[in-house]
């Protein structure tokens, strides 16, 4: 404890000791809900919802009450759904679970360690804020986990009638209905396969944090509000939750589409880097994780690949290739940061051991290490949409996290996601015995000893788990106690099937299983097996209880207590004591040459143990400057993305808007059609959606789109000093391109111009542009009447028109920023802040993006539609289908829509683009795609507007 804590108390024990009250209060229910029956006890939902103000038929509580009101029911809900536990699963929550239940619902995170019930804990606070009927997200870190947990406690749940969905990587499940409760009693139910948007609408959701965040970006790019699958972001519980909040932070969501890219320089590269030498050709910094090459290397890459100058020759793509193909041969390790699959390279989860499939490494990493590997290498892939965990688990209204191990990481909790740490005591008493290190000089040394103690303690029956950092020293150490006569269970990501078996199995009696990382593996190491044998039980207790064996040091404490608290659940005895060697990565790279150097000299045998508190305190502090660092990366990593995802905050929005608005208007329309209105009303009435001032419409977002384009050409063309030098032919050419106009519009321009030089050029600049936008709007009111008169749905084309340009362009801006977050660090030498002056590019590229927008706009609406032949359009979705994706878990998704002609019976399979269909210059002659575009941008056609 430190002074400050001697001095003022602990914080963390106020508030364990504000929470006590609470729990007695929820106690002294106890008996009252006992003596219900069930259905008694069930009908309290009912009850709790009408105090809330929620009514059956409305999510939205009483404006009086919320989360004042939910406060205030605590007690009684938490006291409900304990009773519900008992007679459903047979398990009481103990006082501990409901302190971690009321922490959890506060907004907070619960440390409690392994074997306190953190699944169970869980349906306290979900039960509690599902009530209000908005929904609730469970989080969890595997499928088989939200399946598991979905059906585990799903029972509970639909036992007091709430609906529980499932959602996984291609499915989604609902538990039970409200009709079947007695069969959540006798654990009848099953999950059932449901459409995805069903599972969402269910009261609590179990899932995964990456579908959760999938499900978001495709949500945003679905091509109407039917397709979109997730409620808003209510209350989110996230198990794990240093896992996915911490160790999985730097890794972003990705959907994206395979992009054309050669793979022959992949492979050119990967046999070409293979002929350099380190610290001559290139140099390795294993700290950053970073290979350069040298002045020397690049010459002889030049030499090797027959040109002058690389830089000239190839430009900055293959010199960038051909770093990632050296960093892909000296630092990524097979076997360790990934697997060779089925012909795949499948990267291996540094913190959990896991394969994360679907996961891809970026900026064509991936592909050079499947050039490495001699395996079929992927194509690079566009991002479509990309969030990261930070902001989108900011999104949620309230945001509460369980975990064993979060304490270490508490200042990140609470600086990124204003989430309070709160360490809940152990129900038991903790009395495992937690071993200093040993430390050798060798590895080899270090393995042999952990083999001899491994077979003194299997000797004596006592269940021993060994934890590596990868699957190579994994299956070394297999290897090496099945020469000496033992025989261990082996856990890693090749055996990840059989995980739950596995790991259930290690608390057996004499038994011996060497795993990866341990981290959030949601499955308990019951002493005696599982189920238990109680005679088992008995044996192992005495033997000593689970003796756990660190062969090496994370670079994260929080990765060692993991693996530390494996042992010692519930009060169970056990132990634990790590094995380093001065050859471990931490050590050799963490400055461990001085003491090498000092055990060589001293001549200590590689099978000889130290114990110096130097060197502990020295894997201490190496572990703090590590964690540190990740910190200021992960803090960096959203620094940045705190810009961009205010463009995507915005975007997202007015996207909402768009699709909400064309929702509205198909009502609207089918409600005309269902009072058989003539053809003058239906005109009358898209005519009033077009002008009416009070309630935004389609028409009146892209009407406003088409003037503001319209006036900035003018403003562009009369800017000289004299009304007669104002330029009205390309004023009437830049109109003529946007909408159909009459040759005498020229004659009208000129008229209204030339009285500016003795009016107020504004005023006449003003008529100029009001004038045009009468055009505008009268153009667009015949499209309106054509559609009408066509039983088109314009709505739905104006819909499709925005999206699409707004998709398009949204997709290009991703690229844009992501080149300019690569280069914005070399501000630095020019003394200027990266981030600073990113904000201002990003500030510059945004304006562009909204421009761009516009201009897409206004010049592809009016081109729809040909007035003397209408295209009536019918939207199409291409299938969302997954494919293997980029680093960070790159997803295949379309969703841009095609169109199809109708009307014209000749024409109505043909597809017809929205921009390129007849669109004319101011003569009336075709526009082909190589001319220059008459927008005046002075690109091609086919780069400009014709995209």
């Amino acid at each position: 404890m430190s002074i400050i804590d001697k001095i003022f108390g602990d914080p963390n024990e106020k508030v364990v000791k504000a929470l006590r009250p609470i729990v007695e209060q929820i106690n002294s229910l106890e008996k009252k809900y006992q003596a219900m029956s069930d259905e008694e006890l069930r009908a309290q939902t009912g009850e709790f919802r009408k105090r809330l103000g929620v009514e059956e038929t409305s999510p939205q509580p009483s404006p009086s009450k919320g989360e004042g009101g939910l406060d205030a029911i605590l007690p009684e809900a938490f006291a409900v759904v304990r009773e519900a536990a008992k007679r459903v699963l047979g398990q009481r929550h103990y006082d501990a679970q409901l302190m971690g239940g009321m922490v959890l619902h506060r907004g907070q995170i619960a440390e409690m360690r392994t074997g306190e019930g953190k699944t169970l804990v869980a349906t306290l606070p979900a039960y509690l804020n599902a009530l209000t009927k908005k929904g609730v997200h469970v989080i969890t870190v595997n499928d088989y986990l939200a399946k598991r947990d979905a059906e585990w406690m799903g029972r509970i749940h639909s036992f007091l009638g709430l609906s529980v969905g499932c959602i996984t990587h291609e499915t989604a499940y609902v538990y039970s209905s409200e009709e079947n409760y007695e069969n959540a009693k006798a654990d009848e139910s099953k999950l059932k396969l449901v459409p995805r948007k069903q599972a969402y609408a269910c009261d609590i959701i179990y899932g995964t944090n990456n579908e959760y965040g999938f499900d978001y970006l495709r949500d945003n790019m679905a091509p109407d509000l039917n397709s979109m699958v997730q409620r808003g972001l209510n209350y989110a519980i996230v198990d794990e939750v240093d896992s996915i909040l911490i160790d999985e932070a730097r890794t972003p969501l990705i959907i994206s589409a395979p992009a054309e890219e050669s793979t022959e320089k992949y492979y050119k590269f990967a046999q070409l880097v293979e002929l350099l030498t380190e610290n001559e050709d290139y140099n390795v910094d294993e700290k950053m994780r970073a290979a350069t090459l040298s002045e020397a290397g690049i010459a002889r890459m030049e030499k090797l690949l027959g040109v002058e100058n690389i830089y000239a020759a190839g430009g900055m793509s293959d010199v960038h290739h051909i770093e990632q193909a050296l960093k892909a041969r000296v630092l990524f390790k097979r076997d360790r940061d990934y697997v060779i699959k089925d012909g795949e390279v499948i990267i291996v989860d540094e913190f959990t051991g896991r394969l994360m499939h679907g996961r891809r490494y970026s900026e064509g990493l991936h592909q050079a290490i499947e050039a490495k590997e001699k395996v079929d290498i992927q194509r690079e892939s566009q991002t479509l949409a990309t969030v990261t965990f930070q902001n989108y688990f900011r999104m949620y209204a309230k945001l509460s996290g369980m975990t064993g191990t979060a304490v270490t990481e508490a200042e990140e909790f609470s600086k990124i996601y204003n989430l309070e740490t709160v360490v809940i005591p152990t129900n038991r008493p903790m009395v495992r015995k937690d071993l200093n290190d040993l430390i050798y000089a060798t590895e080899i040394g270090k393995f042999k000893a952990v083999v001899e103690e491994v077979k003194r303690r299997h000797a004596l029956g006592q269940p021993v788990l060994v934890g590596t950092i990868s699957i190579e020293k994994n299956e070394i150490l297999g290897e090496m106690l099945e020469r000496e006569g033992v025989i261990p269970q082996i856990l890693n990501a090749k055996h990840h099937e059989k995980e739950a078996q596995i790991i259930a199995r290690a608390g057996e009696f004499g038994g011996v299983t060497i795993a990866t990382n341990m981290a959030g593996r949601g499955v308990d190491i019951i002493l005696g097996g599982n189920p238990v044998d109680l005679e088992e039980q008995k044996k192992v207790i005495q033997a000593g209880g689970l003796h756990i064996i660190g062969t090496e040091r994370h670079e994260s404490r929080r990765i060692d207590n993991q693996l530390r608290g494996r042992a010692g659940r519930q009060g169970d005895p056990g132990s634990s004591q790590f094995y380093v060697s001065m050859e471990d990565d931490l050590m050799r790279i963490f400055g461990g040459d001085r003491m090498k150097s000092l055990m060589k000299t001293l001549k200590v045998p590689e099978d000889m143990p130290i114990e110096n508190g130097m060197v502990s305190r020295s894997i201490e502090s190496a572990q703090m400057k590590v964690e540190g660092n990740n910190f200021d990366i992960r803090k960096h990593l959203v620094e940045y993305d705190d810009v961009i995802n205010k463009h995507r905050e915005t975007i997202y929005r007015k996207r909402r808007e768009i699709l909400e608005l064309a929702e509205a208007s198909t009502v609207i329309a089918s409600a005309s059609e269902a009072i058989s209105r003539t053809p003058s009303e239906q005109e009358n009435a898209s005519v009033s959606t077009v002008s009416g001032d009070e309630n935004k419409t389609l028409s009146s977002i892209i009407l406003e789109m088409v003037e503001n384009e319209i006036e900035q050409a003018v403003i562009f063309h009369t800017a000289a000093d004299s009304a007669r030098d104002w330029n009205v032919q390309e004023i009437y050419q830049v109109t003529s391109t946007i909408f159909n106009v009459e040759p005498k519009l020229k004659e009208d321009l000129a008229a209204l111009i030339q009285d500016g030089d003795k009016l107020d050029k504004v005023k006449v600049r003003t008529k100029i542009i009001e004038h045009l936008a009468g055009l505008a709007k009268s153009n667009y009111e015949k499209i309106s009447k054509l559609a009408a008169e066509a039983s088109v749905n314009w709505p739905q084309v104006e819909k499709s028109v925005l999206i699409r340009s707004m998709d398009m362009l949204w997709i290009e801006h991703l690229e844009a920023m992501d080149h300019m977050r690569h280069g914005i660090g070399l501000r630095g030498y020019g003394q200027r802040d990266p981030l600073v002056e990113y904000k201002k590019e990003a500030y510059i590229l945004y304006n562009e993006l909204n421009n761009l927008t516009q201009k897409q706009v206004a010049y592809s609406i009016f081109k729809v539609a040909d007035l003397g032949n209408f295209v009536a359009p019918t939207l199409k979705t291409r299938p969302q289908n997954y494919i293997a994706p980029a680093k960070t878990m790159d997803k295949n998704t379309g969703s841009f829509s095609a169109f199809k002609t109708g009307g014209d019976d000749k024409k109505k399979n043909e597809t017809v683009d929205l921009v390129h269909e007849k669109v004319k210059d101011a003569e009336g002659e075709k526009i082909g795609r190589n001319d220059p575009c008459p927008c005046g941008s002075g690109k091609k056609f086919k780069k400009c507007c014709g995209k």
